[in-house]
């Protein structure tokens, strides 16, 4: 493993009334990329239609989430950019300059005029200021986390970690919750006209919290890393690079098959609603946000190697009978093996990014965790929709889905138990 002891070193201990704008800080920056995230997914119809005129409305929906997609393809460029910017200038400067990079785009997106108004122009500045906030979103979380992270007591680090997750599953609550209000307030025909600009630019007011709570933040970093991170990664720490993707591949796969492939699994294979699967969905989403602080209490008092372990087993031996009980067609048995990937998936979430901050050498660390979590989430993640969508329909197995989980998260299981060396103190700060 890497040696991390350099000038980032977390302080043994702080006291509590200074935790608050560490953990504020990297707390709003993730809501507000997810809230975009949420509110543009939300209104993708609608987008389409107004951005991208087709006589067939599928074809302007699938213009609309290639937009959509455009953003995802820059998170790579957007992690070593930003990455740079941390590991060179400061992990306060990149906190900054990542949420602007989200919120000006967003408040434009709302302003924008339509295809009617500047034909051609429209779509294109569509796509540029999605590829903006794909930059953006390459960078923030994993800033943001290593912040936090480095800031943290020992013995508190997981629990300093988790603000980051549980702010962007609370970012995309956040998007959907306002995304309906605006429905339910302004109608269908003036949410299509004009209602829909409104929840883009509210997040002009979250934007704003975040970029006032990352100014006023203190941080002293004098002695920051490499000045040629980028490099040093590719060429001196790429072997770290790939343990931390290798652990990282059960998660990713976890997250898009129990949060982002299941609702469409729920309406296209189980043949519910689309109201009771977004309510069962949502239903999950709350029960992790209650779970994710008790299992980062847990991985600071226990250590993260062996709530990683119990993460992935779960996973691992629980995918198949959790997916033959979401396949049951009863509510209640679907909400029951969600809950199975919600548990195990709260168990690997501030313990695991705990473990890739412990597993990069510190002088490099905003850049390699930015590769490291962008390859792991868009090459295994982002394809799994595609992956067991293309199972489904080469076996006609509606439980194949759980196969691919229990593959990756087993994978990631052995990884865990002889790649990671746990790195902690053996007492827990009261």
């Amino acid at each position: 493993m890497s040696d991390t002891s350099t000038a980032y070193d977390a302080p043994s201990s702080i006291p509590k009334p200074k935790w608050r704008p560490i953990i504020q800080a990297g707390l709003v920056g993730n809501i507000m990329e997810w809230y975009d995230f949420a509110v543009y997914g939300y209104f993708a119809s609608i987008i389409g239609t107004q951005f991208f005129p087709s006589e067939d409305p599928a074809v302007s929906l699938i213009a609309a989430f290639g937009a959509f997609a455009a953003g995802f393809l820059m998170r790579p460029i957007g992690g070593i950019l930003f990455g740079r910017i941390g590991d060179v200038y400061g992990r306060k400067r990149v906190l900054t300059l990542s949420v602007l990079s989200m919120a000006i785009p967003t408040v434009l997106i709302g302003l924008m005029p339509n295809y009617a108004a500047i034909g051609i122009m429209a779509p294109i500045m569509i796509v540029v200021l999605r590829m903006i906030q794909g930059l953006s979103v390459g960078g923030e979380y994993t800033s943001s986390v290593v912040f936090m992270i480095e800031k943290a007591p020992k013995n508190r680090r997981s629990f300093f970690a988790m603000w980051s997750i549980w702010g962007a599953i609370f970012g995309i609550m956040l998007g959907s919750g306002i995304g309906a209000a605006a429905a339910a307030i302004f109608g269908a025909e003036a949410l299509a006209d004009w209602g829909w600009r409104v929840p883009f630019l509210l997040g002009a007011l979250v934007a704003l919290t975040c970029f006032l709570v990352r100014r006023a933040i203190h941080a002293e970093e004098q002695n920051i890393g490499s000045e040629t991170p980028v490099r040093d990664t590719f060429f001196m720490h790429l072997g770290d690079v790939f343990k931390v993707i290798m652990l990282d591949i059960g998660y990713a796969v976890t997250f898009y098959v129990a949060f982002v492939y299941l609702v469409t699994y729920l309406k296209v294979i189980d043949k519910l609603p689309e109201e009771e699967a977004l309510n069962i969905n949502t239903g999950s989403m709350i029960i992790l946000l209650l779970l994710i602080p008790i299992t980062a209490i847990l991985a600071d008092r226990f250590g993260r190697r062996p709530i990683i372990i119990l993460g992935y087993l779960f996973l691992s031996l629980g995918a198949v009978p959790f997916f033959e009980m979401i396949h049951s067609a009863e509510t209640i048995n679907i909400f029951l093996g969600q809950l199975g990937f919600v548990f195990g998936f709260a168990c690997l979430t501030s313990a695991l990014t705990v473990a890739n901050v412990d597993m990069l050498p510190a002088s490099v660390r905003c850049t390699s965790y930015a590769v490291a979590y962008n390859a792991a989430v868009g090459l295994f993640g982002g394809l799994t929709p595609l992956i067991v969508t293309w199972l489904i329909t080469e076996t006609g197995d509606p439980v194949v889905p759980a196969f691919w989980v229990a593959g990756t998260t087993g994978f990631s299981l052995l990884v865990a138990i002889f790649v990671y060396k746990e790195t902690r103190p053996r007492h827990f700060a009261k």
